[in-house]
């Protein structure tokens, strides 16, 4: 099959795009033809035969009130005009769209389907969910200036999208993500979609709000990148139980990811050691904390080696994860896991096998949870053990689920 992986990042900026690469070069040495269509960047990994990618947009900084900036983030006819250059030239079978909203805009559907009744075949169009975008404009379902989670957009209209400023705290960009969620509802462009991949059953759930994608949708969890950390030699060392004596969280140093909880659960319980591993605009708070090591960004072999000798690890988000890396490299990796109840976070924890489950953003629950399995050793051993015999799929085998889904579209 020929397949067109779409995404208005094509290069190293999230874990969508680490999603599309990974995906895309194993199709391809499944015998499938990939080639890409996105922004043009000079950071850019991935491409068309024909190199025709529209230009680099930024939602986030002062350049969107150009004239004619507010239009293309909701209608862009650059986006179509060198799509469908591509398509002309590629020919593809299957369109797999990602991250597509703002920057490429829903209009690109249009081309497709236009290019699909021109050349007299089925374009068949899969969507992979990495966030809840098209039900909620901020694609995080929280309310930026309080914290709050939030499902007001599903319950009462887009309008709260610029009532509550969701987009950078401005109402003028939040009207224009409002004006093209409504745009689009109204018009129907999404149900030109044949199946939406769900990466969390959390996931299904939201987007089942909309009435074109009632059944459409396909839950796959996300998949360990084949060799990834070496998490599958890991199990086959039974290294899951050399542990060291610290409790571990790794990832972004932010309100929503839990931090301010999380830290608070550190001073609370002075004799137990914490490592941080990540950053963000909470650092000041982390090196502030006594009992609290801060390593810093790690990645690569020597993150591995963090989180395989941890006890366990904490994921306390306190926003709606979809289906959070982090957990899944944990177990992977033979370290048990405490995680906050919310979100698809629930769908990757074994309670009582892979690790304990808290309410997200309850402080002396978690402090609980903390201590108990700290204090606990053959229990945690236990964890690790049901975590080494925990299995996620490969990017090989998620492959070949996501191609048995186009096969039956």
């Amino acid at each position: 099959m020929k397949i067109l992986m779409v995404n208005k990042f094509l290069f190293p900026n999230g874990g969508s795009e680490t999603y599309m690469f990974e995906v895309g070069k194993q199709l391809q040495k499944k015998g499938h033809e990939v080639q890409y269509f996105g922004m043009e960047h000079g950071n850019r990994v991935v491409g068309n035969r024909v190199n025709s990618y529209t230009p680099n947009m930024d939602f986030h900084t002062g350049k969107w009130n150009k004239i004619f900036y507010p239009f293309r983030i909701i209608y862009s006819r650059p986006a179509r005009k060198k799509l469908s250059s591509v398509l002309n030239d590629f020919a593809p079978d299957v369109i797999h769209l990602n991250n597509f909203n703002f920057q490429l805009t829903p209009s690109i559907i249009y081309e497709i389907i236009k290019y699909g009744k021109k050349a007299g075949k089925r374009i068949k169009i899969l969507y992979t969910a990495h966030d809840t975008q098209l039900v909620c404009p901020n694609h995080l379902m929280r309310i930026p200036s309080t914290g709050k989670l939030c499902q007001q957009c599903m319950r009462r209209g887009y309008l709260e999208c610029v009532k509550n400023a969701c987009i950078h705290g401005s109402k003028a960009k939040s009207f224009l993500a409002a004006v093209e969620a409504v745009l689009y509802k109204r018009l129907k462009v999404y149900q030109w979609i044949d199946c939406v991949i769900c990466p969390s059953y959390f996931m299904e759930q939201q987007l089942l709000h909309r009435k074109e994608f009632q059944g459409k949708t396909k839950v796959l969890h996300n998949f360990i990148p084949e060799g990834h950390l070496g998490a599958m030699g890991i199990r086959q060392k039974g290294a899951g139980w050399e542990k060291e004596g610290y409790v571990l969280y790794f990832g972004r140093f932010s309100e929503e990811k839990g931090i301010g909880t999380l830290l608070k659960v550190c001073r609370e319980l002075p004799r137990i050691p914490f490592v941080f591993a990540g950053g963000g605009p909470l650092e000041g708070e982390v090196n502030e904390t006594g009992n609290v090591k801060n390593a810093g960004f790690q990645e690569g072999e020597e993150l591995a080696k963090l989180i395989r000798e941890a006890k366990f690890s904490v994921i306390p988000s306190e926003c709606y994860e979809n289906c959070p890396f982090s957990v899944m490299e944990s177990i992977a990796l033979g370290t048990p896991v405490i995680g906050s109840r919310i979100g698809g976070i629930p769908e990757l924890i074994e309670e009582g096998r892979t690790g304990d489950l808290f309410c997200a953003g309850d402080a002396e629950e978690l402090k609980n949870k903390v201590e108990s399995l700290w204090n606990e050793p053959e229990r945690l051993q236990a964890y690790a053990e049901g975590c080494c015999k925990k299995g996620f799929d490969t990017v090989g085998s998620y492959c070949e689920k996501l191609l048995e889904v186009i096969r039956r579209l």
